[in-house]
């Protein structure tokens, strides 16, 4: 039988409670939760490691992850579940402030969580504390010879030590797969070049590594050339932006966790399929993942869902 990759995904998981003119509301959020889900809605069989607590935020982080397919493997949670208080002005823009537990959030690897990563095909990293050293050793003794994806995704009301983020970050995006950036990340972590940003990620041995600049489109560096791509034009409004760098990032997996394109043509079409899914999912409110083909479909039949 041929093979399915398979992927492993570590980092957050959390509440998001959204404050805004409609009113508060309460979605299942995290970026690498976004990106596990993302991940089963295009096919991959996925596995999450992330902190959840035994309250009823994760009552429903667990049975979210349970409706999309994703197997949750849970780290203990000793200030129970993270919450993202987030704000949004009247354009839409988002602020956020964070409880005790994302704060001080902490992942550790049992058995369960070490025999996910040994299996998976493609281990994915995001919004992980890259500013504790003790998180970082833990984590690259957990992945060993895994292939990486990694998304440094820092939030300022979670990021305690900037030069420790960055120090821990470029541990673990030397030899990565493909380490991703955004606009954001380079404002928060280094001077706000981006272009800079991505030499000194290639510099320091990632293998490739996509930049992402919202409204500016992306580019992709691989030892195949660089690609480009705008933002993919599709029908309706675009309603909430806030996941497009987990859509983006979760495309990308799903096409790497097969293997290494071959060609900058394979790398070019990667892009553009990842810049589909996100222009998509920037078309509903949340994180969730969507395809133009299931816009298409009302949101039926896409895979994995």
């Amino acid at each position: 039988m041929p093979h399915t990759p398979r992927a492993v995904v570590i980092g957050d998981a959390l509440i998001d409670e959204i404050h805004d003119a409609g009113g508060v509301r309460e979605l299942v959020g995290g970026a690498a939760l976004n990106v596990a889900v993302g991940l089963r809605r295009l096919g991959i069989p996925t596995t999450l490691i992330a902190m959840v607590g035994d309250d009823e935020a994760g009552a429903h982080i667990r049975e979210y992850l349970a409706d999309h397919d994703v197997t949750l493997v849970v780290s203990a949670a000793p200030f129970g579940s993270s919450r993202a208080i987030v704000q949004r002005d009247a354009h839409g823009e988002p602020t956020y402030a964070f409880n005790d537990a994302a704060q001080q959030r902490t992942i550790r690897y049992g058995d369960e969580a070490r025999q996910a990563i040994a299996a998976a095909d493609l281990a994915v990293i995001s919004c992980f504390p890259f500013d504790r050293v003790d998180e970082v050793d833990a984590l690259a003794d957990a992945l060993a010879d895994a292939r990486v994806a990694i998304d440094p995704n820092p939030r300022a009301g979670m990021l305690s030590d900037r030069v420790e983020f960055v120090r821990g970050f470029e541990r673990m995006a030397a030899d990565a797969v493909i380490a991703k950036v955004g606009a954001d990340d380079a404002a928060l972590l280094y001077d706000g070049d981006l272009d800079a940003l991505r030499a000194r990620l290639r510099e320091r041995g990632a293998r490739a590594v996509l930049a992402t600049a919202g409204k500016d489109g992306a580019i992709l560096e691989t030892d195949d050339g660089v690609c480009r791509a705008g933002i993919t034009e599709l029908p309706g409004p675009i309603v909430d932006t806030v996941g497009a760098g987990d859509a983006t990032l979760a495309a990308v997996a799903e096409g790497l966790a097969a293997g290494l394109p071959e060609a900058g043509e394979e790398w070019q079409r990667l892009l553009d399929r990842a810049m589909a899914v996100a222009a998509a999912t920037c078309r509903a409110e949340g994180g969730l993942l969507r395809t133009p083909e299931s816009l298409e479909q009302g949101d039926r039949g896409v895979r994995g869902s």
